[in-house]
């Protein structure tokens, strides 16, 4: 881990700060992106002397380039990126908006993609890399109503997740991609919710965020296509899908 280069989006709070603060004391250096300065260099305060701290607009792809820019520029080049901003909501499909479902685009597809794009031709060119985007369970299972564009959202990423990988791996095969899907964490994921929500802190079955950072450190040093973070998500998936629909 101790030579890898990390950008994290999505880094000033939750999983991506506790993922910051685990790799940065095993060695690596990380790169912390968000909006909220303040909040990024109080994390990589705790992250070891090869933090480094970018404040930045994922929603933008203007200001995605220049953060891989100067990341690149500073720490001689990216190994991996962690697409993990991310941004809930709390309304059921009937009263979506389209500005509900253009926030959730923007902020759970378009800044993952923006990121993808902006740092390819840098993997391309060094022949390896590895990209992780953080879905979730409700990516596979979308069981609550509440979060319909979410889930939405977060079904687009996967998809994308698969298509991008299918279309690297015979002309880039060392370009690894990898998705994640945590269930439940319990973080301000719900303080920041669109039109609020319920606080995850009080939901059954979560985890932390120190619970999930060492999986996604695990996946960084042993890449594999897909991962849950909880024991026995994988089956509650596949139990779902045995649950609906039906052949003709």
């Amino acid at each position: 881990m101790s030579e890898r280069v990390v950008v994290i989006t999505g880094a000033s709070s939750g999983i991506g700060a506790a993922l910051a603060e685990r790799l940065g004391r095993g060695g690596a250096a990380v790169v912390l992106v968000a909006r909220r300065k303040d909040a990024l260099q109080a994390v990589a305060g705790r992250c070891g002397e090869r933090a480094l701290a970018i404040a930045g607009d994922m929603t933008d792809r203007s200001e995605v380039q220049r953060v891989m820019d100067e990341a690149i520029s500073r720490l001689g080049r990216i190994d991996v990126l962690v697409n993990n901003a991310g941004r809930g909501i709390s309304r059921p499909p009937s009263q979506l908006t389209d500005d509900d479902i253009d926030e959730m685009m923007r902020i759970n597809v378009k800044a993952a993609l923006y990121g993808i794009q902006a740092v390819l031709p840098h993997f391309k060119a060094r022949g390896t890399g590895h990209i992780i985007n953080v879905s979730s369970l409700l990516g596979r299972m979308p069981f609550a109503p509440y979060r319909s564009a979410y889930n939405g959202a977060k079904h687009f990423l996967n998809a994308l997740t698969s298509n991008l990988r299918d279309e690297l791996r015979e002309s880039h095969p060392g370009i690894h991609v990898s998705l994640v899907s945590p269930g439940v964490v319990r973080t301000d994921f719900w303080r920041h919710s669109l039109h609020g929500g319920p606080d995850t802190r009080d939901l059954p079955f979560s985890q932390s965020a120190e619970e999930v950072a060492p999986v996604i450190a695990e996946l960084i040093e042993s890449p594999r296509p897909d991962i849950y973070t909880r024991a026995g998500a994988r089956e509650r998936v596949t139990k779902y899908f045995g649950e609906v629909g039906e052949d003709p």
